[in-house]
């Protein structure tokens, strides 16, 4: 194999997590992908993968080595785009994360009006709730409520979002109404963590305030959360885009308005270059004008 063969399968099996995924995806045999593998280790004199029987672990070193490696092989795709003339027309399959809720609901319908307009691009969207590696699982385009954990990542502004605590009139009619943070500790709560303990945020008298309290029902979805605060079962804290339908039809209502903590920025992060690729930067553009106008996202 030639070093960008041997560089493509080391990444294979970083990606699908072993040689043999990796070389299902390759459509070669197990055999092929371990000599490749020996060998680079051989040309670069360095350890980068730690294999077992039972699992295939990258060292510290395969790390580095696959984050500069598929930065490398991006820079040479788009340089061949430019060099064939391609790089006027966005084509080609867009890699996409969300969390899952506020993905189907919101960024679904933009994603579909971006592929119409642009019928030479292709989209996958995996709209879950747990943060994708962009990296090593080859997403374009991440959408997050945080700010930029990750220097190597680069993020566009696309709004705010406030997280609101909320409960159903006829639960607050029954168990009379919260009026500081630490009040919670006394009233039945509704929380989607599978934790023994779940910290509510707040802010009191300026500073951030963290409520501990033990949730009587734990789900493992928010939608299961937003229906048990519906039914009157208790109080739950959810970002306003769970609850925003629930609140402007009266089935809840918000609680602690005083002790709102600060709302959460809203990113679109993405590893491109000022080279990247059109359809990312075309999408990027896209997605970013309709989020903004999204009044979820005007806290």
């Amino acid at each position: 194999m030639d070093k960008i063969q041997l560089i493509q399968t080391f990444l294979a099996v970083v990606q699908e997590g072993g040689f043999a995924g990796a070389a299902r995806s390759l459509s070669v045999s197990p055999p092929v992908v371990t000599r490749a593998i020996n060998e680079l280790e051989e040309r670069l004199g360095v350890r980068l993968l730690t294999r077992t029987t039972r699992i295939v672990k990258v060292t510290p070193a395969g790390s580095q080595y696959a984050a500069d490696c598929q930065r490398i092989l991006e820079d040479l795709r788009v340089a061949e785009e430019l060099a064939c003339g391609l790089h006027g027309q966005a084509k080609g399959e867009l890699k996409l994360t969300a969390p899952g809720w506020f993905g189907a609901k919101f960024l679904a319908p933009l994603v579909a009006e971006f592929l119409l307009a642009h019928p030479q691009v292709s989209a996958q969207c995996l709209f879950m709730d747990r943060v994708v590696n962009l990296l090593e699982e080859g997403v374009d385009v991440a959408l997050r409520f945080a700010a930029l954990p990750d220097s190597t990542m680069q993020a566009i502004p696309v709004g705010r979002m406030r997280v609101v605590t909320v409960a159903a009139p006829a639960y607050l009619a029954r168990r009379g109404r919260p009026r500081r943070p630490d009040d919670l500790q006394v009233h039945e709560t509704v929380a989607s963590s599978v934790a023994p303990g779940m910290e509510l945020r707040f802010r009191v008298d300026g500073q951030p305030h963290v409520v501990r309290v033990n949730p009587r029902l734990l789900c493992t979805t928010n939608e299961a959360v937003v229906a048990a605060a519906v039914a009157g079962f208790g109080v739950a804290q959810q970002m306003l885009y769970k609850v925003a339908d629930p609140l402007a039809a009266g089935q809840l209502v918000p609680v602690l308005e005083d002790f709102e903590p600060p709302p959460l920025p809203v990113n679109l992060l993405h590893r491109e270059g000022r080279f990247g690729s059109l359809k990312v930067r075309s999408f990027l553009d896209f997605a970013a004008a309709g989020l903004r106008q999204l009044p979820v996202l005007q806290a």
